[in-house]
């Protein structure tokens, strides 16, 4: 089969693929969005907009076949973001949507997803010390929640990779 060679978008239509990238995610398609993601950044390699998006359109995969090439993928884009708060609030929210998919599989050692959701945690936390946010709070929250609704108890250590696949 021969190799396909991808178009590139005009520099000026950057700001409708992103909305377009958006829209995909809020109609559940996050394959969608992160190819529209991955075109921006191929025009506009330090779009911060199109990082965010690509981060999110991956961790909306993280509960799909092949999670943990996404998992890897999501961390290697956050470690691109030029604001220290905003890739210590992404690693946040990619270790919390990680112990949320990993809570909805069978058979989950439930100590592992407490710990996920601990470590999600810990990164607020360190947001929230470079820069008061609204949003790490919330997500912290978020995460405790979770912890005493589903009953969860740690054990175990807290750096471990969930097994997504």
């Amino acid at each position: 089969m021969a190799e396909l060679t991808l178009k590139k978008i005009a520099h000026d239509g950057i700001k409708h693929a992103l909305e377009l990238a958006e829209r995909y995610r809020l109609l559940n398609d996050p394959v969608q969005a992160e190819s529209i993601c991955r075109d921006v950044l191929a025009v506009d390699t330090s779009n911060q907009d199109a990082l965010r998006s690509l981060i999110l359109s991956l961790t909306d995969q993280f509960d799909a076949s092949g999670a943990a090439d996404a998992v890897r993928e999501a961390h290697k884009h956050i470690a691109l973001m030029a604001d220290a708060y905003e890739r210590t609030y992404y690693t946040g929210i990619s270790f919390e949507r990680e112990a949320r998919a990993y809570l909805k599989r069978k058979n989950v050692v439930r100590s592992d997803a407490y710990n996920g959701f601990r470590h999600a945690m810990e990164w607020y936390e360190r947001a929230e010390a470079l820069r008061p946010s609204v949003d790490a709070v919330l997500r912290w929250n978020s995460c405790a929640r979770t912890i005493d609704r589903e009953r969860l108890e740690g054990a175990g250590d807290v750096d471990r990779e969930l097994p997504l696949e």
